[in-house]
């Protein structure tokens, strides 16, 4: 319902603005109106590759000059028109309201429910500022100016009745119209802007955590959380187009989005009851007490917008329903997928029985298999060596995964273990982000991942519990290692631009690991780092002859391993699962983002291992 307010506020917000032209020129048709929506709208979204970072230092400004021009003009009308308008302010109006129109008023909280719905907006930006803060700018800023525009508008209209259609911009005065048109104007693309940038954040997001199909994301900033998503944007710009063009009509767009926010704060209030007994792990009663009082208030206004569902409100339901079809289509199809790699990994058992060569012939260089499994060997390694019967002298099998948190610090980051005996050189990688951070292409992770290795090593050195006793054990304890370069550590790395270190607080032996550049190719300025080990009679002979391995095959160089899936339903599925796998799942897959460009993995050295999943 969040991604589909990014298609209806645009839309609703530019044409309630641009309505203020008809409502000054008479010969301007309402036609013309849309049109000019629609260039505003076009312009809009063409603009959201460049960024907000250049021009978002004035959507404050422009949002606090609006609520005071918004809180003036109404001040003005109450004062000029009917200073009595005050008294609304009393309760006791709203239940004579009630208890006069009965059915009639009901139905009217879903056009009511407009004049708030915007209003939660600002608490998406929690993420930036403290809670505090947002009680005192609703409570001392937002809140009294809407209030004041509002009893403005009503006095005004208990004079002017025939200015109902129009009333906001009947209601200012001339002196004043352009300027409050213009800056009316600029606050309708601030609001949109605004959903347009949380739209990206919630797809990224649904992305990181396997709920939406690989997108290309584009950081605007060097700032965390200002992204782009073409992909996204253009969808968003073509919805939004058709809804502007289709509806024509404030108050059916309006139907639509009034029955989004409610849904969105109908299904908020329930998870805040999970937060609430779970996290903040109150009592039952207190959670309940939440839920009732909440969803009673709630729960009239989401049935007075739910019965103008045929008037508009069936664009909500539509655009929710087929973002949701996506999202499960691509969550179910994915975890078929990894069920299948699960199942049907390796045995270790009959790898390590193969000896150190694995019955193939090792040839020098690092193989980086990608894989979601966190233990065993996935099947790709098998079909790849059963096809061609040769492999990388140093195996490290990658996996990357998205935890259910925001962020994960890079002294986090790497997860390393070891894969069966030393003599194998196989080692595991869990790489960790979390699903606000970003996995920008460093040109560095080669790097990171031979210094992790090498401080893996020395640490398993120093501390035998990280290895099993047993050589014929699956896989051994993993470490958390840190890719932090700049923290003290008896690692040095020479001839970078500033000098770095990598961490180290176990390791003793190892002095250094000095690195220097190559002449880098600067057409794709890619950073290549050269090992060296240095002399150190202290060192273990096994320790040392594993790291000069290790070094020799980076030298030789690094080989990324990925599989190329075909993803099928059994003969025996239902027709419905078929449908889902061979049509739904297939079609995702093949206009999604590929796994190798969404990992910044170079194209010059990756290798696709072909296989179908008959899941």
């Amino acid at each position: 319902m969040v991604i589909g307010d990014g298609v209806l506020t645009p839309a609703m917000s530019v044409i309630s603005s641009m309505s203020g032209i008809q409502a000054a020129a008479d010969h301007l048709t309402h036609d013309g109106v849309v049109f000019l929506s629609c260039i505003i709208l076009v312009g809009l979204f063409a603009l959201q590759h460049s960024g907000t970072h250049r021009v978002g230092f004035l959507f404050a400004p422009i949002v606090l000059i609006w609520l005071i021009s918004i809180m003036i003009i109404g001040l003005y009308n109450t004062i000029i028109w009917n200073p009595k308008i005050v008294s609304a302010l009393s309760p006791y109006y709203i239940v004579k309201f009630f208890r006069e129109t009965g059915k009639d008023g009901w139905i009217s909280l879903g056009g009511i429910l407009l004049s708030v719905a915007g209003t939660e907006a600002m608490y998406a930006d929690l993420g930036h500022f403290s809670a505090f803060s947002m009680r005192i700018t609703f409570a001392f800023v937002v809140y009294p100016c809407l209030v004041i525009q509002y009893m403005g508008q009503a006095a005004f209209l208990s004079k002017n009745l025939d200015s109902i259609p129009n009333s906001f911009y009947s209601s200012i005065p001339d002196g004043v119209y352009w300027p409050v048109f213009v800056i009316a104007t600029l606050a309708a693309i601030v609001g949109s802007q605004s959903i347009i940038t949380a739209t990206f954040s919630i797809v990224k997001q649904c992305n990181s955590l396997g709920c939406f199909p690989r997108v290309k994301i584009v950081h605007t900033s060097k700032h965390k959380g200002q992204i782009y998503v073409p992909e996204i944007n253009w969808i968003l710009m073509i919805l939004t187009l058709v809804v502007a063009i289709g509806f024509q009509d404030t108050t059916l767009i309006g139907n639509a989005y009034g029955l989004a926010c409610m849904t969105v704060m109908f299904i908020t209030t329930f998870l805040m009851t999970l937060v609430i007994i779970f996290v903040w792990q109150r009592s039952l009663v207190f959670a309940a007490a939440f839920l009732l009082f909440f969803w009673f208030i709630e729960g009239l206004y989401l049935s007075s917008a739910a019965i103008k569902a045929p008037q508009g409100g069936w664009v909500s339901l539509l655009l929710s329903f087929i973002l949701l079809a996506v999202m499960l289509v691509w969550h179910y199809g994915t975890r078929k997928k990894y069920k299948y790699d699960l199942h049907n990994k390796v045995p270790l058992k009959w790898i390590l029985g193969l000896g150190p060569s694995l019955g193939i012939v090792r040839v020098p260089g690092i193989g980086l298999i990608y894989s979601e499994l966190v233990t065993g060997v996935p099947p790709i390694f098998s079909h790849f060596v059963t096809n061609l019967p040769a492999f990388h002298n140093v195996v490290v099998f990658i996996c990357v995964k998205s935890v259910p948190v925001p962020y994960v610090s890079s002294d986090e980051r790497f997860l390393i273990g070891r894969v069966g005996p030393r003599p194998y050189r196989m080692y595991r990688c869990i790489v960790r982000y979390g699903y606000k951070d970003t996995q920008q292409d460093t040109g560095n992770f080669e790097d990171l991942l031979i210094q992790s290795l090498a401080e893996f090593i020395q640490m398993e050195a120093v501390e035998p519990q990280l290895s099993s006793p047993d050589s014929s054990s699956l896989d051994g304890r993993m470490a958390v290692i840190s890719t932090n370069l700049q923290s003290h550590s008896p690692f040095i790395i020479d001839d970078f631009e500033t000098c770095s270190t990598i961490q180290s607080s176990t390791s003793l032996t190892l002095q250094s690991v000095r690195s220097s550049y190559d002449d880098g190719n600067h057409e794709n300025r890619k950073r290549r780092v050269r090992f060296n080990l240095p002399e150190n009679s202290g060192m273990d002979p096994e320790v040392r002859d594993e790291l000069i391995d290790l070094v020799q095959a980076k030298e030789a160089g690094v080989a990324y391993i990925m599989g190329h899936s075909y993803v099928k339903a059994r003969r025996s599925s239902s027709c419905w699962k078929k449908f889902v796998i061979n049509v739904g799942y297939s079609f995702l897959r093949k206009n999604c983002r590929a796994s190798a460009v969404a990992l910044n993995i170079p194209h010059i050295s990756l290798i696709e291992v072909g296989m179908i999943y008959y899941v």
